[in-house]
């Protein structure tokens, strides 16, 4: 079990050998979550929730039943659902599915994720074009990773610009949704 400490807020979390980060808390989930500000009006979405630390980290900023987690992995899926009664967080929604497909709702206001690395980037690119439509109007996606130029391009071409924080050989990147239409894209002639 780990103990983990951002800000004021402790955590307690069983983690498994076969899931991403299990020994500590991914030094770069630790420092999105030190970039995101939380309103008690957000409907989060943890995408990709691993053992659910985020969501959990989440669900201690905004009440409990606006906060959505989804991994496509059933043993992630258990041990958040451990994990969330462990530290008294019960009124969670938490799927077991593929991204987007396992939660009906397209009005989240936060979208937290960390995806997992692929050599095609086709999950980041789910994760990224699939956001900016579960998003409300005003919405932000943060995300982070090790990469930053294929992020920023794709980020960019989506939501129309993004904000990146570099911090210990990590990207922090944060979309917001400006208006329905995705940005528009100019070419030179």
């Amino acid at each position: 079990m780990l103990t983990i400490q951002i800000h004021d807020i402790e955590m307690y979390l069983d983690t498994d050998p076969d899931l991403f980060s299990p020994n500590k808390p991914d030094r770069g989930t630790c420092l999105m979550l030190e970039h995101v500000a939380y309103s008690p009006a957000d409907i989060v979405l943890d995408l990709g929730c691993g053992y659910g630390l985020v969501g959990i980290y989440s669900a201690k900023h905004v009440p409990q039943d606006q906060v959505y987690m989804t991994d496509l992995d059933p043993l992630a899926v258990r041990l958040a659902a451990r994990n969330l009664q462990r530290n008294n967080v019960e009124k969670v929604t938490l799927v077991q599915g593929d991204g987007y497909e396992a939660v009906n709702r397209a009005d989240f206001t936060l979208i937290l994720s960390n995806p997992p690395f692929h050599t095609d980037f086709s999950v980041a690119k789910n994760f990224i074009e699939k956001g900016f439509n579960r998003l409300h109007v005003g919405g932000r996606l943060y995300m982070v990773t090790r990469r930053k130029e294929w992020y920023k391009r794709k980020i960019i071409s989506v939501f129309g610009g993004v904000q990146i924080w570099e911090e210990e050989g990590y990207f922090v990147f944060m979309a917001q949704k400006k208006n329905k239409n995705y940005a528009v894209q100019w070419k030179k002639k």
